[in-house]
């Protein structure tokens, strides 16, 4: 089968298609699934340059976001058959593969795919939709008339915890370029603020917020308990592994914590419903074909990326 692969860290010139990667069979407990589409997310750059060496020494193959077609189960899997489309993020943080034609993955960690929307529209949630799930739902308990900042609000985490924010009840602050105001009020913010031009902690100083969630790092944790009320809640999906930031935010006064995202069929079905709903969509800025993985890697290393990139496969 066709997979890219990687032979040594580097820049987004390690990554190689091949042509003779050998296809997975199914295992006890597991479907074999046709890659239709995948997408880029910032974990994976970090990956592959060894910056964050989470699968081990190359080679190895990257991606976890897929959405495609079942095409061989299991005997003793009932979840799907084949022909069933499905999408998950199978094996998060250890490697699933999903930058090929095919992998393999535990039925109990795909969901079917949403009705309505493409594969590469459908390949490009399961990441983001579970890490604000996991943030917004089952750590903040955010809930109705509370505030909530998000910052890089359009970006892909961004911009799909705006809209399940709006859906929980919430009022939505967004720190994002002017570029993408117009889309983040589309998407329903209430409230935007250019971080080129504004400082949010002088915009919020006398309008506190009950939740942030943090998605960009380089010092906005240590700058947002400013902005928080007593008792408020920081989530950072960037700076899991800080010593210091607990510390900061008791002094504070408030609570502090990190989100690990996990494979988690329930909450990618709650995510599906939403999409199935009209109440959740992704924002794909630009598909590109498998081959051209490396120029996605590039063109997200860059920033400023509206929502998503998705991989045709």
């Amino acid at each position: 089968m066709r997979a890219i692969t990687q032979k040594t860290f580097g820049g987004p010139e390690v990554l190689e298609l091949v042509d003779d990667a050998p296809k997975p069979a199914p295992g006890p407990t597991q479907v074999l699934v046709r890659v239709r589409a995948t997408s880029v997310n910032p974990v994976e750059l970090f990956v592959r340059s060894g910056v964050f060496p989470l699968l081990g020494e190359p080679p190895f193959v990257l991606g976890w976001d897929v959405s495609g077609v079942v095409e061989q189960v299991d005997p003793g899997v009932h979840r799907f058959k084949v022909g069933d489309e499905v999408y998950g993020m199978p094996y998060f943080p250890a490697a699933a593969g999903a930058n090929a034609e095919y992998l393999v993955a535990p039925a109990r960690q795909l969901a079917r795919k949403p009705a309505g929307i493409s594969h590469e529209e459908a390949a490009a949630l399961p990441l983001v939709g579970l890490t604000a799930w996991h943030a917004l739902v089952e750590i903040a308990q955010l809930r109705p008339g509370q505030r909530v900042l998000i910052h890089g609000a359009g970006g892909g985490l961004g911009h799909v915890a705006v809209q399940l924010a709006k859906h929980l009840g919430a009022e939505v602050i967004g720190t994002a370029s002017a570029a993408k105001h117009d889309f983040l009020r589309e998407l329903g913010a209430d409230q935007l603020v250019d971080y080129r031009t504004q400082d949010y902690t002088e915009v919020l100083q006398n309008a506190p917020v009950d939740v942030v969630l943090e998605t960009l790092g380089g010092g906005n944790a240590e700058r947002s308990f400013g902005v928080l009320r007593q008792g408020g809640v920081l989530v950072t999906a960037v700076e899991r592994l800080s010593t210091t930031l607990p510390e900061l935010a008791e002094q504070s006064g408030v609570r502090f914590a990190a989100v690990g995202v996990e494979p988690d069929p329930r909450g990618l079905e709650a995510v599906t419903q939403l999409v199935e709903a009209g109440r959740l969509r992704v924002h794909l800025q630009q598909v590109f074909p498998l081959e051209r993985l490396p120029k996605a890697h590039e063109v997200l290393a860059a920033g400023g990326v509206q929502g998503k990139l998705a991989i045709t496969v």
